[in-house]
Formats: structure tokens, sequence, C-alpha cells
């Protein structure tokens, strides 16, 4: 088993801690350890081959930094010169592992994510594993408690199939509320959580299939050196990802592919989209509030509020619903209820040239 983890975002939503150089993976949200090692640490006792984590020239050099201290399974950073969404990403860490092991199982993972049970995470990739032996494409969808409008969905054909995995139907865009109401009504619906299990082989021959340009661009990297060198693959990365057109894994294969199928998963998943979603998985205090790296919490007639002090005192008076982030260079105050758009301000500030806010 190879573990791919994609650590190439710039976690916008989580402006102003969340930069290009420095992105929301990388960060401490919880205290402690970022969520990149997180990721690594949780995936360790899979005991896999290798550890790929692809990300891009702006974090590399970071990248690597934190996951010095990882022992007993090599681990390898694949630096992308542009971003090109998801499926050029996992098309090239699967054409890196499959020159060496076309029959291997590749696990796919965003590096920020939230789990709350580790140990039936891990159970759930055991068992996503043996399905993709049998040449499924196999997504793990997150059993919803709520109609979220955030996040996609996956129809699941559940008929006759016990516990699954279940044939997957359609994958369906963010829906309005209405729509959500009635997909959480009908129980065959589940958040699409980005996480996929398949066979090297499989995902290279679906590519193939639905992506042609994509396969004909990785079909120039030559591979003559060791195939783990990957300092020398960098200048023939760089020369074919300009012309790579930018797609999602899920748009590009997933939702043509014919043989995929969905496995429930409910481990206490975030992917902690927002700062509003912060206090899905950090306790509320009393009142509903949350603080976070502050040197304290003062709240009067307040409450539902998220605030990240900057190692300030926080004091709340007769305000709800709000999210307040303080840090070196910028203060962001929102209505919790547009958390999402918080990501509106990165791209107005990218507008008028403030790179020095990004």
């Amino acid at each position: 088993m190879y573990i791919v983890i994609l650590a190439g975002g710039s976690g916008t939503r989580f402006w102003p801690l969340s930069r290009k150089k420095h992105p929301k993976q990388l960060m401490s949200v919880f205290g402690g350890k970022s969520m990149l090692q997180r990721t690594v640490e949780r995936v360790l006792p899979l005991d896999p081959k290798r550890i790929l984590v692809v990300t891009n020239a702006l974090q590399a050099r970071e990248t690597a930094a934190q996951l010095e201290g990882v022992h007993g399974v090599p681990v390898d950073i694949i630096e992308e010169p542009v971003g090109r969404n998801t499926a050029p990403a996992i098309g090239l860490a699967a054409a890196i592992i499959g020159r060496h092991d076309t029959e291997a199982v590749m696990v796919v993972l965003p590096a920020d994510h939230y789990i709350l049970d580790e140990d039936k995470f891990r159970a759930t990739i055991a068992r996503a594993r043996g399905t993709a032996l049998n040449g499924y494409l196999v997504t793990l969808g997150i059993t919803p408690d709520r109609p979220e409008t955030g996040y996609g969905y996956i129809e699941a054909d559940r008929k006759l199939r016990g516990e699954g995995p279940y044939p997957v139907v359609r994958f369906v865009e963010k829906p309005n509320l209405d729509r959500a109401l009635q997909f959480l009504e009908a129980g065959n619906f589940y958040w699409n959580s980005g996480m996929f299990i398949w066979q090297v082989k499989v995902i290279l021959e679906e590519i193939e299939r639905h992506m042609p340009d994509l396969h004909a661009a990785l079909a120039k990297l030559d591979f003559s050196r060791d195939v783990w060198e990957l300092a020398d693959l960098k200048p023939q990365i760089e020369a074919i990802y300009p012309d790579i057109r930018s797609e999602s894994i899920d748009y590009g294969v997933m939702e043509k592919a014919q043989e995929v199928e969905v496995i429930p998963a409910d481990f206490g998943w975030s992917d902690v989209g927002s700062w509003r979603a912060l206090p899905e998985v950090i306790e509320p205090g009393e009142t509903g509030n949350v603080v976070i790296n502050a040197a304290g919490e003062v709240s009067v007639d307040s409450r539902n509020c998220l605030a990240y002090g900057g190692g300030k005192l926080v004091a709340f008076v007769g305000v709800e619903d709000l999210v307040v982030v303080d840090t070196d260079d910028a203060v962001m105050v929102c209505h919790a209820e547009r958390a999402q758009d918080v990501k509106k301000v990165v791209e107005e500030l990218e507008r008028r040239g403030k790179s020095e806010y990004l």
C-alpha cells in the first residue's frame, strides 16, 4: 500500500491565518502538530511502503521540514511547479508509483482533514483495500448528519448490499438547502470526502480512457534513472505541467468511470473547510464560544462566536455568531453564516495586487 497525500492547497477560507506560503495544512489549527503532520501520523500504523506528498513550489520546503522527523517509512515530496487541481497531482503520483509497482493499492488523502476516531478510519481504509483489489475505484462517503450545502454528495445504490460497499449512482455538486434536505431524508446520499482507494494500474487505465491529454503528458516522463530519485524528475515535471489542463479527479475520472463504489464512513470527519467548521472539532465553552490561541476569554451576553486571539485576551460583548481572527498584519471579522465567503477577501486582495497579504 502506498499513501498519497495532497498538500498543495492554499486554504483561502482560513485567511488571514492561512497564506499561500503557509496554508492551513501546515498550520497548527488545534494546537501541537500541523494538520499535515497529523495526517502522516494517522496512516503510519497502516504500514505503507511509501508516503508521497504532492505539494507546490511555494510550500515544498516547509512541507519537507515538517516531515523530517518521520521514521520507518520513506517520505517523498513531489513538487508541482503550478497548481492543476487534483487529477494531475494524482496522475503524477500514480505514474511514479506505477513505474515501480502497478499492482499496488494507492490511498489518496487530503492533508487538511480532521479525523476523530483514527482506529475506525484505518479499519475503513483496510476494508476499502479489499474492494480496490477487485478492480474498483473506491471512495469514502461520509454519513451526513445535517443538510450540508457546502459539500458535494455521492448517491449510492444500496439495494441488496448490506453495509456496503455500494455502487455509485452519481456524484452531485453542492446542493441548495432544499435538495440537501431531500438527500438527508433519502438515506442513500453521502458527503464526498475526497478520499480514494484504488490499484495504481486501474486509475492509470481510467486516466488514459477519460483524460487522454493528461495520460499523454505523463507518458513523456523518463524513468530511466532510479524512480525514487524524484529530483531527477523535477525538470521533466516543470516541462510538462504548463500545458496540463486543470481538472479535479471527480470530474475528470470518477463521474465518468463505471466501476466506482462508495464505502460509508463514520469516524468523526470534518474537512475543516472554513472557520465555521472549528466548533465541530473543538469543544465550545458554556456559551458556545470557541477561543483559540488567546490569553483568555471574557464573554458578556455573547454566544456562538469564534475567535483566533493572536495571543491576546478576547472579550465578547453583546454579540452572536461572529468569527474574529487576529494575526500580526490583519484582522478578519465576519458573520459565521458567511464564513465560506472569506475566500472572496483573498480574491479581492489578488485583484488589488496586495500580495503581501496573500
